[in-house]
């Protein structure tokens, strides 16, 4: 699995694009109420940090991955979630405000623990002491992704509440398509590989995610916590971002197999988030 145009430079303009449409639904009112009320944030950066990497690991083990994957893996339960999550929560009607502020968390702490985790995948598996340094750049392309994009969202629905009010269903609409076009090119591009990486590590990364997103869901419920939020984590937890572990597993991994679990969990969980976000919204 290789960076290409649609990784690099397409899929980054499409989520700023979609991000925009995102923050002209949203108001400093929306963050003020995640800071005053904290206990959904804490509950999400759990589930994240502590049950994921045990759950990959626990699969890796399991399933008998070899030493690559299973890394591969353990990287991917590293990263934090994706903007794409943001954007499924928005479709399922979750807490929006409480995804940007967990994928801000989450994309911070992940230069500590990122690197850590890795560290300990490489010792287990294959018996590596390589350094992982933190990945600053990622996390800053993250950033103008999410924050930029929603922060000029958010000002024109301030001052042109109208336009804003005009704009949301069409950008709603496109922003779907964009997702369909981007994940249709990208199994276009890996079209003659995937069937070699699904055999590899196809069910590894199916049970991640419908275990990542189930836990992501049921614990804020069994917490007591709105569905609105319970959904934004559900989203947060099961939508990682396959694009920075692809990039670790390419660039400072130097290992094209430690970057395929990364790719085909981002082909699965574009169609669990989107069965999960349609079930979600309809009900709601």
């Amino acid at each position: 699995m290789q960076e290409t145009i649609v990784t690099t430079l397409l899929l980054p303009l499409a989520l700023g694009f979609i991000m925009f449409g995102l923050g002209l639904d949203l108001s400093v009112a929306d963050f003020k109420r995640v800071v005053v009320y904290p206990k959904a944030v804490l509950i999400g950066l759990a589930v994240q940090m502590l049950l994921l990497t045990t759950v990959a690991f626990g699969l890796a083990i399991a399933l008998g991955l070899p030493p690559e994957l299973a890394v591969g893996l353990m990287l991917l339960a590293a990263s934090p979630g994706g903007a794409t999550a943001n954007v499924f929560s928005h479709l399922a009607k979750g807490d929006v405000a409480l995804n940007i502020t967990l994928t801000a968390i989450n994309s911070m702490l992940c230069l500590l623990t990122l690197p850590l985790i890795v560290q300990f995948a490489l010792a287990w598996f294959m018996n590596s002491d390589q350094y992982v340094p933190p990945p600053f750049r990622k996390v800053i392309e993250v950033g103008l992704i999410i924050v930029i994009p929603v922060i000029i969202g958010m000002i024109i629905r301030a001052q042109l509440p109208r336009i804003a009010a005009g704009a949301e269903k069409p950008l709603k609409i496109l922003s779907v398509f964009l997702l369909v076009a981007l994940v249709a090119w990208s199994v276009y591009q890996e079209w003659d590989t995937m069937p070699t990486y699904f055999a590899q590590v196809g069910l590894a990364c199916l049970l991640f995610n419908l275990i990542s997103m189930g836990a992501g869901y049921f614990a804020p419920l069994a917490a007591n916590l709105p569905k609105r939020q319970a959904t934004a984590i559900a989203m947060e937890i099961g939508v990682h971002n396959g694009t920075l572990a692809i990039y670790i597993a390419l660039t400072v991994l130097g290992s094209s197999a430690m970057s395929v679990p990364a790719a085909v969990y981002s082909l699965i969980m574009f169609i669990t988030a989107g069965l999960f976000a349609t079930y979600l919204a309809k009900r709601s």
